[in-house]
């Protein structure tokens, strides 16, 4: 696709990921690489969790009970399986692999994700988070999926753009900032170079197998950040293999990010966690069969607003 090598950007970030189980202690275990005690964000990228393969015989697979965001976009993509996602705008959806799921939280919005009773055997996917800036924050909440999405072809590499703009395709889906968002799968024997924007940060995440990118191996697990300055990535496998390419300018605005809530300072926090507790702000989730996620408690120290850089 291109035989720009590119400038050498320096050395990469293994961002180690952290076991989370979501939705409560007995709730689907993911692994968390953003935030990461290093490095909050990737671009305005600012949470990322991945999930399975989980084999759901036996399980209730995913229950998250409503709960609320504000500020952020959520990205739902999956490799396998379904999701069923309802929220406070009345939306109901069956999420399943190859649809781009972005919700926009704005000024307030609620929903639940679960496995829906029909459903095949397998669950595997990620989870994102994209901060909005100051400027559109508080914009209207929406909901949209997105089916037909752009591809990037070269010989056994082929990216689906989620948001933002690779190699010259570019997703129909609105981002507030400059941004990419692909997943990449890999043909065993494939090698492959992408075009990146210099000024664009990076970091990739594997999905399923082993990738070589720009000679680290990756595997499940970490995020390899990738800082800037790169005008190419080279990507290339043995065996197939899938991994999440995200990167975007470097998000500069300090952010409190505290249970789903992304803000400038503890008061907004505050306020968010009271109108969730007093039923009030995010509408009302109907159809899900179980009770709306309480907010913690908050902690005793006044919230700061954090850098992309610890």
């Amino acid at each position: 696709m291109g035989s720009d090598r590119g400038a050498d950007p320096g050395p990469v970030e293994w961002l180690e990921a952290a076991p989370v189980a979501l939705g409560g202690p007995r709730g689907l275990g993911v692994t968390r690489t953003l935030p990461n005690k290093g490095r909050r964000t990737v671009g305005a990228w600012c949470f990322l969790d991945a999930y399975g393969p989980h084999e759901l015989a036996g399980s209730a697979g995913m229950r998250v009970g409503p709960h609320p965001h504000i500020g952020l976009q959520t990205v739902s993509w999956l490799v396998s399986g379904e999701v069923l996602h309802r929220d406070s705008l009345g939306s109901l959806r069956e999420i399943r692999p190859g649809q781009l799921n972005l919700m926009t939280a704005g000024r307030g919005i609620s929903h639940s994700e679960e496995t829906p009773a029909e459903h095949t055997p397998v669950l595997q996917g990620v989870q994102l988070w994209v901060a909005l800036p100051d400027s559109d924050r508080d914009v209207a909440p929406a909901f949209d999926t997105y089916a037909d999405l752009p591809v990037v072809a070269d010989g056994g590499l082929a990216a689906t753009v989620l948001l933002g703009t690779l190699a010259g395709a570019t997703s129909p889906a609105r981002a507030y900032t400059p941004l990419v968002g692909a997943e990449i799968t890999l043909a065993a024997g494939s090698d492959s170079r992408l075009p990146l924007q210099s000024d664009f940060e990076y970091a990739v995440l594997a999905l399923d197998g082993a990738a070589t990118v720009d000679g680290a191996t990756l595997k499940p697990g970490p995020l390899l950040y990738l800082g800037t300055g790169r005008t190419s990535l080279r990507l290339a496998a043995g065996s197939p293999a899938r991994v999440l390419l995200l990167g975007g300018e470097p998000f500069e605005e300090r952010l409190v990010m505290w249970w789903n809530f992304v803000a400038r300072d503890h008061d907004e926090i505050v306020q968010a966690r009271a109108e969730w507790e007093s039923g009030s702000g995010f509408g009302t989730v109907h159809g899900y069969d179980g009770p709306a996620i309480p907010a913690p408690p908050m902690p005793i120290t006044r919230l700061l607003p954090r850098s992309r850089v610890r």
